[in-house]
């Protein structure tokens, strides 16, 4: 895959600007720098694929912004490839005319709260068994931005998730710990049952590592926020921290997002069994 796309946001026209702004050149402008989220951009397949699969699954709306964004056209996800993606077409025959022949469609969802955001480099009409539709070849990259209103999992108590952690405890040395994680979320997580003998406070830099079962290893560095001690029901003393992640890969992102989504649906599937 190619490297992040240097031209990513549309410049509004002199007379837009002038203007009093649409609500479509209002959501356009809050397309974001590629360059200063790189670290949210996946551009791999496999990490594509698991934001596509979702977008299918939920049929998110999806923005479609063309023409400097002057124009758009509302439509959703209905399937994808190895090759391309096809879009459903949208309620307007001239905007869907117009999309067709832009040569640069900005697109613009949210999934979970989470904004997505990629570049299709020209649009074409196709003829599937569900109807016409709109195909595309895949994007470069695909920008995964998790906003600070996490959506925080409280973890399964009867699959209790845990996580390596690497704690200074000398100049130079790291003590390896194996902790519980009372929730997990995209910007962060709290680790519980920690010796009180592990020095902690708040603003050190830990290293982490999270098994996800059967999803994969989440592997980064998290933050301390907060400490304080805490009594298990046994009447052991023990500490927890809260943490935040620094600069965890778009890649790890969607992993946790992929855990909490899979844990989500199996609480979801034991309710409606116990109705």
């Amino acid at each position: 895959m190619s490297g992040t796309p240097v031209d990513n946001s549309p410049a509004l026209p002199a007379t837009a600007a002038a203007a009093e702004p649409t609500a479509a050149q209002k959501l356009a402008a809050e397309l974001l720098s590629t360059d200063e989220y790189s670290q949210y951009m996946l551009n791999s397949k496999s990490e594509m694929f698991a934001v596509f699969h979702g977008m299918v699954e939920h049929v998110s709306q999806i923005t479609l912004f063309f023409n400097e964004a002057r124009d758009m056209v509302l439509t959703s996800m209905i399937s994808y490839n190895d090759d391309a993606i096809l879009l459903d077409l949208g309620a307007s025959a001239e905007l869907n005319r117009k999309a067709l022949d832009a040569s640069k469609i900005f697109c613009v969802t949210q999934l979970d709260k989470v904004k997505i955001q990629f570049i299709l480099r020209g649009l074409q009409r196709v003829d599937t068994k569900g109807g016409p539709a709109f195909s595309a070849a895949l994007p470069d990259s695909v920008l995964r931005l998790q906003r600070r209103e996490y959506y925080r999992l409280a973890t399964p108590v009867a699959r209790p998730l845990k996580c390596a952690i690497g704690v200074p405890v000398r100049e130079g040395d790291r003590r390896v710990i194996d902790a519980h994680i009372a929730d997990i979320s995209g910007g962060g997580l709290c680790v519980i049952s920690i010796p009180l003998d592990i020095p902690l406070e708040p603003g050190i830099e830990l290293s982490c590592k999270i098994d996800l079962p059967e999803i994969g290893v989440v592997s980064g560095t998290v933050m301390v926020r907060s400490v304080f001690d805490s009594v298990m029901r046994s009447g052991a003393k023990s500490r927890r921290a809260g943490c935040e992640f620094v600069k965890l890969p778009g890649s790890m992102l969607t992993l946790i997002q992929r855990y909490i989504i899979k844990i989500e649906r199996e609480r979801k599937a034991r309710e409606s069994g116990m109705r």
